[in-house]
């Protein structure tokens, strides 16, 4: 039976035609492997399978995923993330560092976001959730003063004010979340003139989220990002707490949201 395996176009350019080709004809790709995304099994040969390429800054790594987790693509990340993520294939017991680059070019160098990742029910329905809280205010760029502008900058890039949890947010187009190899690598957002997403955050380390989480994101093709700032929500150590924290900075006008597809558009 041919192998059902989807290889991209910009895996194949990276990768080259006549590895590509083997892939393809079943020479060079395993029949049976881990899903990149969801870590349950997969079959070459009897469901749809994407290759998934991860390029370091001198490694390269090709993993294989479920069609229905994340399409063939190539994802580019720091080589410290490359070989943590190696590692995590061979010795899953590794705890990562929760904690997140600087936001960019929206945040000064002392202010650090921190990313919470958790179910959160809504109509009956729990949906996969990451809540953003950065650990200092942020400052709008070029600004000296001592203004706290996390908010207004991320409703200008389409986040919406929350005013309650009772429907899920609207659909952020061009911002994704990043899910490979079962953790959480990055949350993206459209690069300059229509090039490739950049990331917005990104974690020093790939960074574990539940198994209900990965099920839930893997059904809804898309998680719910919350934002907040500093000193708002806090270190719930319980998803019951942290939907207290976000029920109450809703309720003070304190929260913005968006849902973010997943593995990209």
């Amino acid at each position: 039976m041919p192998r059902m395996l989807d290889v991209s176009d910009d895996v194949r350019a990276e990768i080259g035609d006549e590895e590509a080709d083997r892939l393809l004809a079943g020479e060079s790709a395993p029949g049976t492997y881990d899903c990149t995304s969801c870590r349950t099994p997969g079959d070459c040969e009897q469901e749809r399978t994407s290759s998934v390429l991860f390029i370091g800054d001198e490694t390269a790594v090709l993993a294989f995923a479920h069609a229905g987790c994340l399409p063939s693509q190539v994802v580019k990340v720091t080589e410290e993330q490359l070989q943590g993520a190696v590692r995590s294939i061979s010795a899953d017991h590794a705890r990562p560092e929760p904690q997140a680059a600087p936001a960019g070019q929206a945040a000064p160098e002392q202010a650090v976001l921190g990313v919470t990742s958790g179910l959160v029910l809504i109509a009956g329905e729990l949906h996969p959730a990451l809540v953003v809280e950065p650990t200092a205010p942020i400052a709008r760029p070029g600004t000296a003063g001592a203004g706290d502008d996390f908010l207004p900058l991320l409703i200008e890039q389409g986040f919406m004010p929350v005013t309650e949890l009772s429907t899920a947010p609207t659909v952020l187009h061009g911002w994704s979340v990043l899910l490979a190899m079962g953790q959480l690598h990055a949350v993206l957002q459209p690069g300059g003139d229509g090039g490739r997403p950049v990331a917005w955050w990104q974690a020093h380390q790939p960074l574990q989220v539940t198994e209900g989480w990965r099920t839930a994101a893997n059904k809804h093709q898309q998680v719910l990002m919350y934002a907040a700032p500093v000193g708002t929500i806090g270190r719930q150590p319980r998803e019951d707490l942290l939907r207290d924290a976000l029920d109450m900075a809703a309720a003070n006008g304190q929260l913005v949201a968006a849902a973010l597809p997943l593995a990209g558009t």
